[in-house]
């Protein structure tokens, strides 16, 4: 029996099926054999830079042949890989690659990256800076990602690593302050994912239609680490369009993955078009995560396609926990089924008494093969998150007679989800608090359907900048946000406020803000 089960599951279509179809962005087509070949040509590319194992090797890539490559190689290598949201800005790139002490960056020319160049090198423990598509200017400290490809000279052998051994940092939201970076081992990855496309009965038979972005543990995990385990074919899109997706199941594929977000877009482009619902009605699975997905959503879906949506939950520390079954006639829409095979799952009140009668409301916690290792160079952190090898999520949920499982929110108010993204209302304040022309500012989240909550800006004026209509104050404040963080965290709505409320020991009450 082979001493690194999870890592030989990851990569047996390589090994196997060589020249079975594994990757696609468009007309470029990747097989698993070219995949291993050119993934073993990366592995010694990034050792030829001095990679050891358990370096690591962050990378702000698009969806591309290139990331896939990339992220396969360096597990040849024994490196650990740092996905980077591609959307975020310079503030938030450099503080995952100064946490992660990443050695290596691989980046696009005209990426976040670019803005703050010249601080790399000298600030950060990065040694080298791989770069698609054109320089940032580094010299000596640079490297052409094209080039490297070409040059290297491919590893030979086994990856250096084992099973337990970590595999992949993803760095958190950072909803509950600084983004963290969770670490996971190629067994929590393949125990999640395996368990996870085992119950979607995910084969070689499959083409899936992946549209979700590779940086966090929907696309990346289920898409790029299940296309691998599973041998089934992913077609990768940089971009979500609905008629897009329409296609490529009139063509054949048989899958699709999406969060609330784009089914909103989907229903609303078969309204417009009902021909784009007979040719998704053709697929055999559609599947839904990061945020809650409403039962109207679920019902309108089904009328126009014939198919009852996958709802599944899982989180960065966990990978995917829970999933509705398989069978079209037992998910039931409005929740995220049953632990799934090697998790377990208990719901908890906030007194620490589990929970026995259905409907009662507690704090989900779970415990599996699939959990993180630790957060990166917090142990406290990590202690504090674990109640006796229960992971707590924050997550706030009921279960009802059967054992379904429903997301009720965050125990918290401070996070917000918005179009699939979770999000730090405190890091956005804190960027909204520099402006000039703030005296206070709370943001929370308000109800919306197509994006699950709208990003809300309260905010107190100082003399002078009271009044400003809203329109106005709209667009400085997005502006504000637009200059640090990603585009999508900047506020849809805001309210003027003489005061925000508190309570008598000063603490906000976000609760108490209306909002129109």
């Amino acid at each position: 029996m082979s001493a690194t089960p999870h890592i030989d599951r990851l990569l047996h279509h390589v090994r196997a099926r060589p020249d079975a179809l594994a990757f696609s962005v468009g007309d470029a087509h990747l097989t698993f054999g070219d995949l291993g070949d050119r993934a073993r040509r990366w592995a010694g590319a990034l050792q030829g830079l001095g990679v050891a194992p358990g370096d690591r090797v962050a990378c702000v890539l698009g969806t591309s042949l290139d990331l896939i490559e990339v992220v396969l190689g360096a597990y040849l290598a024994g490196a650990i890989h740092v996905p980077v949201n591609t959307r975020y800005g310079a503030l938030e790139v450099e503080h995952i690659l100064r946490d992660s002490g990443a050695t290596i960056l691989l980046t696009e020319h005209d990426a976040p990256a670019r803005g703050f160049a010249a601080a790399l090198i000298d600030g950060l423990p990065l040694e080298r800076v791989v770069v698609r598509g054109g320089d940032l200017g580094l010299e000596a400290h640079e490297s052409s990602l094209d080039a490297l490809r070409v040059t290297a000279t491919p590893t030979q052998g086994p990856p250096p690593v084992c099973d337990d051994d970590p595999a992949l940092f993803i760095y958190t939201s950072g909803t509950t302050g600084r983004s963290k970076g969770v670490v996971h081992t190629y067994a929590s990855i393949v125990a999640a994912i395996g368990a996870l496309t085992d119950l979607w009965r995910f084969s070689p038979d499959d083409d899936l239609v992946l549209a979700l972005p590779l940086f966090h543990v929907h696309g990346l995990g289920i898409g790029v680490h299940g296309t691998l385990i599973q041998g089934n074919r992913a077609l990768l899109h940089a971009r979500f369009d609905p008629a897009a997706v329409a296609d490529e199941v009139a063509d054949g594929a048989t899958v699709f993955m999406g969060v609330p977000t784009m089914y909103h877009r989907i229903v609303a482009a078969i309204d417009a078009d009902p021909s784009l619902g007979d040719a998704l009605s053709g697929a055999r699975l559609f599947t839904s995560g990061s945020a809650a997905l409403s039962a109207d959503l679920f019902a309108r879906f089904e009328a126009h396609t014939g198919h009852r949506i996958l709802e599944r939950y899982g989180m960065s520390e966990t990978m995917l926990t829970l999933s509705n079954p398989y069978e079209p006639e037992a998910r039931r829409p409005g929740t995220i089924g049953f632990p799934i095979a090697g998790v377990e799952a208990r719901v908890v009140t906030e007194e620490g008494v589990v929970v026995t009668e259905p409907g009662e409301v507690g704090e989900l916690q779970v415990r599996g093969a699939t959990m993180m290792r630790e957060y990166w160079r917090a142990p406290e952190r990590t202690a504090e998150s674990f109640d006796g090898g229960w992971f707590r999520t924050g997550d706030v949920v009921t279960r009802d007679a059967d054992g379904y499982v429903s997301h009720r929110g965050r125990a918290s108010v401070d996070i917000l989800k918005c179009g699939g993204y979770k999000l730090s209302a405190r890091e956005i304040e804190e960027v909204i608090a520099r402006h000039p022309d703030v005296e206070e500012v709370a943001v929370l989240g308000a109800p919306d359907e197509e994006w699950g909550q709208r990003i809300v800006a309260a905010v107190v004026a100082r003399e002078g900048a009271r009044e400003r209509d809203l329109g106005a104050w709209l667009e400085a404040l997005r502006e504000r946000v637009a200059q640090e963080l990603a585009p999508y965290k900047r506020p849809s709505q805001v309210v003027v406020l003489d005061e925000i409320p508190r309570n008598a020991l000063g603490k906000v009450q976000k609760h108490r803000i209306e909002v129109p």
